[in-house]
């Protein structure tokens, strides 16, 4: 048995033995050891070298919140870096290796920084390589030189470079209660609420749930805390409404009670069973949520903190009543609160030897008293420490007299031998997730802590997390929370009875003690107390502008040991009290996430693909299927023999002559519902939306803040406070986010909410002289003809037993309707009006006849709309109100966007009778040898069947003056030249007699 393993005690199967590697050395541990708590029992002290100054650092913590002990573990040929020791469950063949050193843990070269201390501290990239650099390379960049080798140099752990081969998993759940945090205060709430009816879900960064009532020593209900624990989780394992969620880390809270959360599920199995996952998401979607995430203890900030040795006392206590290890043989104990004396007790009881209590504090009450004297040690009160001694691992420490009012040392420096110290500087409840969920955190004078704000969503908080510290007032408030979050009423409860061990009172005030040395804030960064207080004097005194500057609490420290001293001394630094320097927003994730975890399911070609509800019809139909942004659209359904422009041609006589139909359901679609609907509409669009009538559209432009046009679509009124927009295909996404960003931002104050309904509605466009006798034979509910659905009317009906909504508009410049129901039912609705439609000789067509339809009407799209033109531009100036302002009508008249000389939308026609190319230049002078003098360029081209040639649309300076003049495309990639005129962008019906009939 190592020397640091006990005779006894422990939650570790002591039965078994498991073997595994670290830095390729053999070692041994049990069932239930961390590999943190394995190695320590190995009685390894060193795990990793820091991340700046490569010092000597062991283990800190014996959660999730560790910053010094990251380990990269290897399965197989895949590595993953950064994970802490502290929650690496050991198993047979586990192969793990210490970060940031070279060539070994031992003698790594890099500890020379530590040499070059001053001129590294906080802030040293941003002024050190940003000067101008001399001899042969004058004239660049200090950084441009220095940039491999500090990218290089720069981060923890390295990311491995080949494919992980573990399998993935994501999952929704839903449930009335989610519980987080399976301690006292989680069980009893969990169990309150399951025993209401409520669907609880229960979920703890641990593998085994009860929290701190696994190891803390107390007795409930007359029970070790730890079987009460254990028969609590017994009754919520039997309860069909709960489940239960061990080794799943909540990590972030978002709006409607969303929650994120990474379950662990064989990261601990040598080998998962068959089809098993590595890790698995939740999205979980709660009613109600219980925090009960408990508090983290801080360090104390002195010179030498971070040697290896030094320890949370909280986290030595759990290490000795858990797993059995103890960090030293001869433990010192240097506090500001009560809680560091039930570790002390703890250690003296698992065998150490306590050294001496180092307490900041010269009032210690008389239960604390009694606590040192059952560990038999010397009390040093009024003390601090203010040195440690020894190299790779800790020998000694270097106490003195130390007032903590005026945080002066006084008396000479005494040396106490120890070979491990723990430290306590206070408890931080760990609000993470409520400050992610939306609010500032409170101050509370008495704990020094952060509190967790006002709950501006559903939850509510028990525990430590409230900053209830007792076990007793834990389970009180759990089962009150559970009540409340599962909807029932508050009732007498009669908490357990509590054999109560020292909490975590309020602590003194005293975050730092100053003296020579290096004192750490930030352990995982090597931020430290002097580099706080340098950001101070060069101007970062916003707590924003210090965690960006020193990096203090970034990456997956998330502030989690470090950010109340760092903020202590920030305020020391500016004479202010620590709630008025404030503190940063906690941002997910709470703990490190695999990206594996993230993708799931997704992996290889990563490439979102959207199909419409009918995308297998047009498979079944001989639809050759095209990628039309993330969509899949059918591009033609070709006959046997015929090429792409045969098709297109066919599909387009064949609509323009009797009738066709096509899938529209990838047009953007945004429900645009309250009060000031209307008034958002007219604001976006160019043209006014207020004054349409209910059951009506009406076709819009919109246009940039800089005056450009951004899309085009037609909105619906369909109630007074209800409309449906519709947008390209293509800028869907963008014009939500456009939408979103103006009513969150700059009109905060309008009473509308934008849906995006794109895929719950599918929709067919069916055109052509016969589109009203198909629609009319069966559609049932409403009659079709044009005084009951005129242009740009609207009407209810049902086709085929489905209810449906049909607008009378063309993009095709045909009579036209757009058919629009519910997207379970598109492929019936489809099917139904392609049955109508045979007697009348309906076709269905692909993106090809669309495009050549859209060409010979001269509608734009965006490949007009390319981001560089005006509606002038594009001929659209008629929809430009002259009654109201609009997004980009104060930039839109600006001297540049006026020119006559502007690139202008017309129409061109080949004289050669050549197919033409898109993004061909149209010249005046025709040059092949020497292309040059572009005066535009084609946006889009087809073969003509109404015209019986090739025609496009193009971009030409001033290109309405231009009509009925000859040109040339130039087009020497593709080797293509040849005589074309310029005309008109409107080729077909530009009365528009068809499309109004």
């Amino acid at each position: 048995m190592s020397a640091r393993r006990t005779e006894g005690g422990g939650r570790i199967d002591r039965a078994r033995t498991i073997r595994f590697t670290f830095d390729g050395a053999t070692y041994s541990g049990h069932p239930g050891d961390t590999l943190a708590s394995a190695l320590l029992a190995n009685g390894v002290s060193l795990f990793g070298r820091s991340f700046k100054y490569h010092r000597p650092r062991g283990v800190l913590s014996a959660g999730v919140d560790e910053p010094n002990a990251l380990v990269t573990v290897l399965r197989g040929q895949a590595r993953e870096p950064n994970i802490p020791a502290t929650i690496v469950e050991i198993h047979d063949g586990l192969v793990a290796e210490s970060q940031n050193r070279f060539p070994s843990l031992a003698w790594d070269v890099s500890a020379v920084n530590q040499l070059a201390g001053p001129l590294i501290s906080a802030g040293f990239y941003y002024k050190t390589f940003m000067g101008p650099v001399i001899g042969p390379l004058k004239g660049t960049r200090f950084w441009m030189v220095c940039e491999r080798f500090i990218r290089r140099a720069a981060g923890l752990g390295r990311a491995g470079a080949v494919p992980d081969k573990a399998r993935y998993e994501r999952m929704n759940a839903f449930c009335d209660v989610l519980v987080v945090g399976a301690g006292p205060a989680g069980l009893t709430a969990a169990k309150a609420a399951a025993e209401k009816g409520a669907r609880v879900v229960l979920a703890d960064i641990e593998p085994r749930l009860g929290g701190s009532a696994n190891w803390s020593g107390e007795v409930i209900d007359g029970k070790p805390a730890a079987d009460w624990a254990a028969a609590a989780v017994n009754d919520l394992r039997a309860a069909d409404n709960v489940r239960l969620l061990p080794r799943t880390t909540v990590w972030g809270y978002y709006d409607g009670n969303t929650l994120a959360a990474l379950e662990r599920v064989s990261d601990h199995k040598q080998h998962p069973a068959k089809g098993e996952p590595r890790h698995r998401t939740w999205t979980i979607r709660a009613k109600s949520v219980v925090l009960a995430t408990g508090a983290l203890e801080r360090p104390l900030v002195f010179p030498g903190n971070d040697r290896p040795g030094v320890m949370l006392a909280g986290a030595a206590e759990r290490y000795a009543n858990e797993f059995g290890v103890l960090p030293g043989q001869k433990v010192a104990v240097f506090t500001n609160n009560d809680s560091a004396y039930r570790a002390a007790h703890a250690l003296r009881q698992a065998g150490a030897a306590i050294a001496a209590i180092v307490d900041v504090r010269t009032d210690i009450s008389a239960d604390m008293l009694d606590f040192a004297g059952k560990a038999e040690t010397e009390m040093l009160t009024g003390h601090a420490v203010v040195a440690t001694e020894g190299g790779k691992a800790l020998t000694g420490i270097k106490v003195q007299r130390f007032d903590a009012a005026s945080g002066a040392l006084s008396g000479e420096p005494r040396s106490i031998h120890a070979d491990c110290l723990l430290m306590s500087g206070g408890w931080s409840p760990a609000i993470h997730l409520a400050s992610q969920a939306g609010a500032r955190a409170e101050w509370n004078e008495a704990l020094q802590a952060f509190l967790p704000p006002k709950p501006n969503q559903k939850w509510t908080g028990a525990g430590a997390f409230t900053g209830a510290f007792s076990t007793t007032e834990a389970i009180e408030q759990g089962h009150a929370a559970g009540l409340t979050a599962s909807g029932a009423r508050s009732k007498h409860f009669d908490a357990p009875a509590v054999e109560a061990a020292p909490g975590a009172p309020g602590s003194e005030p005293v975050f730092e003690i100053t003296a020579p040395g290096k004192s750490f804030v930030d352990f995982q960064h090597d931020v430290t107390a002097d580099d706080v207080r340098l950001a101070h004097r060069e101007g970062f005194v916003s707590v924003e502008h210090l965690k960006r500057y020193t990096t203090l609490g970034m990456a997956t420290d998330q502030g989690k040991t470090s950010n109340v001293p760092g903020l202590a001394i920030m305020a020391a630094a500016l004479g202010k009290e620590i709630p008025q320097v404030g503190t940063t927003r906690f941002r997910p994730p709470y703990a490190a996430v695999s990206l594996g975890s993230l993708a799931g399911e997704r992996y290889g070609d990563l490439k979102p693909e959207r199909l419409t509800p009918m995308h297998d019809w047009h498979l079944a139909n001989g639809a050759s299927m095209y990628s039309a942004g993330l969509w899949w659209r059918p591009q033609i359904y070709g006959h046997a023999g015929e090429t792409v422009e045969q098709a297109y041609v066919r599909e387009t006589k064949a609509t323009r002559g009797s009738a066709g139909i096509v899938d529209v359901s990838t047009l953007g679609k945004i429900a645009v519902q309250g009060p000031d609907a209307a008034e958002l509409l007219d604001r976006v669009y160019t043209n006014m939306f207020s004054t349409l009538a209910v059951g009506k559209a009406r076709y819009g432009l919109m246009l940039r803040e800089d005056g450009l046009a951004f899309d085009d679509g037609t909105t619906w009124r369909l109630g007074e406070q209800d409309f449906l927009m519709t947008t390209t295909t293509a800028n869907a996404g963008k014009v939500m986010q456009h939408l979103e960003y103006f009513l969150e931002v700059i009109w905060p104050d309008l009473k509308v909410t934008v849906t995006s309904v794109t895929d719950q509605w599918a929709g067919a466009a069916i055109g052509g002289p016969k589109a009203r006798e198909i629609l009319a034979s069966c559609v049932e509910g409403t009659a079709v003809d044009n005084a009951t659905l005129p242009f740009m009317g609207i009407v209810h009906g049902e086709i085929a037993g489905v209810p449906v909504m049909i607008c009378r508009l063309s993009f095709s410049g045909e009579m036209a309707f757009e058919v629009y129901c519910g997207a379970d039912w598109g492929t019936h609705v489809w099917e139904a009006l392609i049955e109508a439609g045979k007697p009348f000789d309906l076709v269905p067509y692909g993106l090809e006849a669309l495009g050549t339809m859209r060409i010979e009407k001269g509608h734009v799209t965006g490949a007009e709309i390319d981001g560089r033109t005006t509606a002038r531009d594009l001929h659209l100036d008629w929809m430009l109100s002259k009654k109201k302002p609009f997004i980009g009508s104060a930039m839109m008249d600006r001297e540049g966007l006026i020119a006559a000389d502007r690139l202008q939308l017309v129409g061109v026609v080949s004289l050669d009778n050549r197919p033409l190319n898109g993004g061909a230049h149209i010249v005046e002078q025709l040059d092949e040898k020497n292309p040059h003098g572009s005066i535009g360029h084609i946006t889009a081209c087809c073969y003509s069947p109404s015209l019986g040639k090739y025609i496009a649309l193009a971009l030409v300076e001033g290109g309405k003056a231009r009509h009925g003049s000859r040109a040339f495309t130039s087009d020497p990639l593709r080797g293509r030249f040849g005589p074309v005129e310029i005309v008109s962008h409107h080729f077909f019906d530009p009365e528009g007699s068809r499309m109004h009939g």
